[in-house]
């Protein structure tokens, strides 16, 4: 690497062109950074004193061997600053074009021909390598226009039209000689990298650390890219990374670091989640270890697939109705649903494991789960870390039946709340107050194939909200007025939807029923029911709420899953944890071995299902579930039984009642029953015990 001060005019003159490579992002400076510029270059320019303004750094390296005329430099850091500069180059030369043959022509040595030949343009070279700056996309297109002074392309970039435009007014009003005097004293730090031997991505990433800050997908692109001759950049990029752009559309600068976030946390699978200002070195990490197996095509692949499922979940792109719909949905309860929805797509996409109708099922059943317990006011806030560790825990073999069975192993704090559950909160919680109050009614108005567009309805409150209610409602509530209205208020039962909120005030509930647009009329279904009633009292509110909230259990359906399913899994997580661990490696003494290497063959005869899984401490003999733990004590054996004692057929007389002790030291299963082996004579009744526990749990 050679790096030295420089002046820029000294960078640009001679026969070299410098290429933005094609992964780089496009043009993104604002007139605000060209108007510091301006001011600069203007300042330099005015004051004799001033020896010179420091610009920044441009870092290039050889784009190729460079036996050629023409040089080629692939400009690593400074595409912002040089193009800009170009810009206003451009801008003077024209001015002094204008200018030339006037009064107020200026100093006849600086010409515009003089600006073309240094600066611009290589005057000896042809095709693509005419000019000394070659950008990328509509960006290199507009800038050519410019340079040729040939009209705007059909689609111009919008910010090379704009800077140029803004530094072509200034450059009008002041004298031409004062800007190119400023432009000849900018200086920059000229780091030119040795090809094949310096790495460009470790000294971009030192550098950029001024202008427009680089996103982390900027940072991974240029990273994934930089390193790749230029043929293979055109091409991944052009087969891989821009479609991902293109997907993506207005919101790759916003969307596209949160969508490697989750591709990342799928690949990844870490401990904890991972941070948004550190994706772009968890991907390095991630790619110093995959890309020896997947290669950067490989990786790119990846990238494209799940980025288009990103965006058509996260975006809304998904073009099948019933899928955007059911993922319209999720995304109104829920921000942190990709990971899972990603894997749910992957499966349906590429492994064709999950059909659309499944991948329906699964993603309302996503909705049901966070609606629930949003209802229930269950903890709601790592809802992130739920949908990584339900994403992990699905199977490309059977995903719908996998999410289900990991939704309901949840455990007690991440439970999928019940039907009785659910139906109790919307039945007696203030409705009203819930964030998804509107989504809730919507949603129950709208489970139908006759759909109506609520979107220009409002909540109403039929019994209205005044504190001071007119007489004739006091008269319909009752004595209690106060008290009803107090509880039966935000109550589901007393809440709709209407586009007539104003008109209907606090008017009477008769008036609601009978005015233009009144209940009566409404074309809701939510509304039948009021044009019903003749009377809006506790009574009425209850009866309402209670139809709502079984329409509800309809719209919001429980987890139904078969546990035979649970067990199967269950039992697949504890063969993997098993398989770390040998009987003949547990710690025991020498008369307890004995007679567990008896014990041991008469067990897994019971059936040919028996699985045994050993741990640190002890034996787990399973079929789907548990039946029987051997924990090993001094001289003798200890069985722990999944059999409730009561049930217990034992003319031994050995068996005692497990839950008369508040734990069982070594054991990690939870039994009814236990049974200790002091010798050989005792292995017939205790077999005898086992088969109980083993026919209850294969009954």
């Amino acid at each position: 690497m050679k790096a030295e001060d420089t002046l820029v005019t000294n960078l640009l003159e001679g026969a070299k062109q410098f290429i933005v490579p094609i992964f780089q992002r496009d043009y993104s400076w604002g007139t605000k950074h060209c108007q510091q510029l301006w001011k600069d270059v203007i300042r330099v320019g005015s004051d004799p004193t001033i020896k010179g303004h420091f610009l920044g750094s441009v870092v290039y390296v050889a784009a190729e061997d460079n036996t050629a005329t023409i040089t080629r430099w692939l400009l690593i850091d400074g595409q912002q600053r040089m193009t800009t500069l170009t810009l206003l180059l451009i801008a003077l030369r024209d001015r002094m074009a204008e200018l030339q043959g006037s009064a107020t022509s200026g100093d006849e040595e600086s010409t515009p021909d003089e600006l073309d030949d240094y600066y611009l343009r290589n005057r000896h070279g042809k095709g693509d390598r005419r000019h000394k700056l070659h950008l990328r996309r509509a960006d290199h297109d507009t800038l050519i226009s410019l340079l040729d002074g040939k009209g705007l392309p059909e689609s111009p970039s919008e910010r090379i039209r704009e800077n140029f435009s803004f530094l072509r007014d200034l450059v009008a009003q002041v004298d031409v000689q004062t800007v190119y005097n400023g432009i000849k004293k900018l200086v920059v730090v000229d780091v030119s990298l040795t090809r094949g031997q310096d790495d460009p991505q470790m000294i971009f990433e030192s550098l950029n650390s001024t202008g427009v800050d680089l996103t982390q997908a900027d940072l991974i692109r240029n990273f994934v890219l930089m390193r790749l001759d230029e043929s293979s950049q055109t091409q991944l990029y052009e087969e891989h990374w821009q479609p991902i752009e293109q997907s993506f559309g207005r919101r790759y600068r916003t969307d596209f670091d949160k969508f490697v976030k989750d591709f990342l946390t799928l690949q990844m699978r870490p401990g904890s989640p991972l941070k948004a200002a550190e994706i772009y070195y968890e991907f390095r990490s991630y790619f110093s270890r995959t890309v020896d197996k997947r290669g950067v095509d490989g990786i790119l692949s990846d990238l494209r697939r799940f980025g288009a499922y990103y965006t058509g979940f996260s975006l809304g792109q998904e073009k099948h109705a019933a899928l955007r719909e059911a993922f319209s949905r999720l995304r109104s309860l829920v921000e942190v649903a990709s990971p899972v929805v990603m894997t749910l797509y992957d499966y349906h996409d590429r492994a064709k494991t999950l059909t659309t109708a499944e991948f329906v099922e699964a993603v309302e059943l996503l909705e049901s789960f966070v609606f629930r317990r949003s209802v229930c006011d269950m903890q709601t806030r790592s809802l992130g870390q739920i949908f990584a560790g339900l994403a992990y825990r699905i199977t490309e073999a059977q995903p719908l039946l996998s999410l289900k069975v990991a939704l309901y192993r949840q455990g007690k704090k991440r439970r999928f709340p019940t039907d009785a559950e659910f139906r109790e909160a919307l039945e007696t919680r203030d409705v009203y107050d819930m964030r998804t109050c509107f989504y809730l009614l919507d949603r129950i108005e709208n489970f139908s194939k006759e759909r109506i567009d609520t979107s220009n309805f409002t909540i109403e409150h039929v019994m209205p909200q005044n504190e001071d209610l007119r007489p004739e409602w006091r008269a319909m509530l009752g004595a209690d007025w106060k008290k009803v209205q107090e509880v039966w208020l935000h109550r589901l039962g007393n809440l709709t939807l209407t586009g007539y909120n104003s008109t209907y005030s606090d008017r009477p509930f008769v008036e609601k029923k009978t005015i233009a647009g009144g209940f009566n009329e409404s074309p809701l279904r939510l509304n039948k029911p009021l044009r019903e009633q003749s009377v809006w009292n506790a009574e009425a509110i209850e009866k309402r709420g209670k139809d709502l909230a079984e329409k509800a259990l309809a719209v919001w359906r429980p987890l139904v899953v078969d546990p035979i399913a649970v067990k199967q899994r269950e039992l697949e997580e504890h063969k993997a944890l098993a398989a770390g661990f040998s009987v003949q490696t547990i710690e025991m003494d020498a008369t307890a071995r004995t007679l567990l290497d008896q014990l041991q063959p008469l067990v897994q005869a019971l059936g040919e299902d028996v699985v045994e899984l050993p741990n640190d401490r002890t034996v787990v003999y399973r079929v789907f579930d548990f039946f029987v733990e051997v924990i090993p004590r001094k001289q003798r054996l200890t069985l722990l039984l999944n059999l409730d004692f009561a049930d217990c057929d034992d003319p031994t007389g050995k068996s005692r009642d497990a839950t008369e002790f508040a734990f069982i030291i070594g054991a990690t299963e939870s039994g009814g029953v236990l049974y200790s082996i002091d010798s050989a004579d005792d292995l017939t009744g205790a077999l005898a015990v086992a088969r109980q526990a083993y026919e209850r749990i294969t009954e």
